[in-house]
């Protein structure tokens, strides 16, 4: 015959006549041990450290492949292949460095087509590489502050630069700042409204130097990346390459 009790806790006790409880089985056997386990001081501590020296040794060889090992790979590639890529596509005129294919740089005056504008520290710096931070409902973004030309103030001085009317569409790039600071290209569209400052400051035709335009304007990357551009710093490199080749030998 079993008798079945309930406990105040809940808990519930069979007993029968015909088992029996071993004698090295007690009813503290079990909780004992749990309890010795999560009162023990070092079960907890050994399982941090078990997961920190994991995560710092990763963070040491992650840093040191990708960090340190990978770019000089890259460089240790690079280099013997790509020699004037890996050195910054360098421009030069004559044994001096006047710039770079890939950052822009800034042109004043007249007889030269003009760079896009450039947030990046004083103005197309490598160092300080980023745009003005201004999202596009920002009034300093549109009419500008003391210390910062906005839209109205660069399209007023482009309108006069350039001898196009005070109402007259102007392209984007003429007016707002790369994402980097260091565009070295302008779109096709403003290199047009400039033909004509340049060609009447240099004493040539429109059509030549529109001419020089369309033979430095790039298509698309690969065909389908992106738009086309003009480099700008190749282009003025041209025409003074065109004026000095239209310029009569001099007598001595």
């Amino acid at each position: 015959m079993l008798n079945i009790t309930v406990s105040l806790v809940g808990t519930i006790l069979i007993e029968s006549p015909n088992w029996k409880i071993p004698a090295n089985m007690s009813d503290s056997d079990e909780p004992a041990e749990i309890t010795s386990q999560c009162a023990s001081p070092r079960a907890p501590r050994a399982r941090l450290s078990e997961q920190l020296r994991p995560a710092i040794l990763s963070v040491l060889v992650l840093t040191l492949l990708t960090g340190c090992v990978f770019p000089l790979l890259l460089f240790a590639i690079a280099r013997p292949l790509l020699p004037r890529q890996a050195g910054g596509t360098l421009v030069t005129r004559g044994a001096a460095v006047i710039g770079s294919e890939l950052i822009g740089q800034e042109f004043t005056r007249p007889e030269y087509f003009q760079s896009r504008p450039s947030a990046a520290g004083s103005g197309y710096d490598g160092t300080s590489s980023g745009g003005t931070n201004l999202g596009p409902n920002n009034p300093k973004l549109m009419n500008g502050a003391a210390d910062f030309a906005g839209i109205r103030q660069l399209a007023e001085e482009y309108r006069k630069r350039n001898g196009l009317a005070s109402d007259a569409p102007i392209p984007i790039d003429a007016v707002t700042r790369s994402g980097s600071g260091l565009d070295p290209d302008i779109t096709p569209a403003n290199a047009e409204l400039q033909i004509s400052r340049v060609a009447r400051a240099r004493g040539l035709s429109e059509q030549a130097v529109r001419r020089l335009v369309a033979n430095h304007t790039k298509g698309p990357q690969f065909g389908f990346l992106g738009n086309p551009r003009v480099s700008v710093l190749e282009l003025n490199l041209a025409l003074d390459q065109s004026l000095n080749q239209a310029a009569p030998p001099t007598l001595r």
